[in-house]
């Protein structure tokens, strides 16, 4: 069971970086889809001959087909939903974000659970709820406030968008996730959705490691992620 969550690198880097791991597109069983920004799906064009099949929800499916003028090989769940690809079972849930419908997920394999939960202004009760289970969790920390302010590429509304409650994660907010589902399950915890402009590495892992020690969590294990490298892979 090979499945990709997101497609927001062009068909050829998705391609280059599935077979540094040994894999293809062609190997893959379906692709989930978050929601219908860019960032997000914008390899699907290039992935479209393969037909895959492509879960995500009615609003997220039309607002791709609409935005990018194609037909998805799409397999459409209610969000909240949970279903099952193959043994693999997914749980949906929903995420404030400024999108049509968009959710995080909760992966659930015979071995382990594995949490997917980027681009949301702020975690809801709902959505803490949901990725508590994880063993290992993929969070986003977007970017550093400060940074954020001092910006002078992005306008004023863009800033407040950012920073809104159907914006993104700051690295504070994602240590403040972390400290609400910390358990003893929780082993994996990779950040990432970082911004180029308005973060660096280094703060996102310091605020976030902060809050695991202070916690006397030490057998959480903390990855920054990058556009530009691969992590480890991981085995459950």
């Amino acid at each position: 069971m090979r499945l990709l969550i997101d497609a927001g690198f062009s068909a050829r880097q998705i391609r280059q970086r599935l077979a540094a791991i040994g894999r293809s597109p062609e190997s893959l069983t379906a692709i989930l889809i978050t929601h219908e920004h860019s960032d997000h799906v914008q390899g699907l064009l290039g992935l479209k001959d393969l037909k895959i099949p492509i879960y995500c929800n009615r609003l997220t499916r039309d607002a791709i087909e609409f935005e990018m003028d194609i037909r998805l090989e799409s397999r459409l769940f209610e969000t909240g939903a949970s279903f099952e690809i193959g043994d693999v079972g997914v749980e949906s849930f929903s995420i404030p974000h400024d999108a049509q419908d968009p959710v995080g997920f909760l992966i659930r394999t015979a071995t382990a659970n594995i949490g997917f939960l980027t681009d949301l202004g702020h975690a809801t009760t709902l959505v803490l709820n949901r990725v508590k289970p994880a063993h290992a969790l993929v969070l986003e920390a977007n970017y550093d406030v400060k940074l954020l302010q001092d910006d002078t590429r992005r306008p004023w509304s863009i800033k407040q968008r950012i920073a809104g409650r159907h914006g993104h994660l700051s690295n504070d907010a994602a240590a403040g996730v972390v400290q609400e589902i910390i358990s003893a399950d929780l082993k994996h915890l990779y950040l990432g959705h970082l911004s180029q402009d308005c973060n660096r590495p280094e703060l996102a892992m310091n605020a976030v490691t902060q809050r695991v020690q202070s916690l006397g969590a030490t057998h959480v294990q903390t990855v920054v992620t990058s556009q530009e490298t691969a992590s480890a892979t991981l085995a459950l």
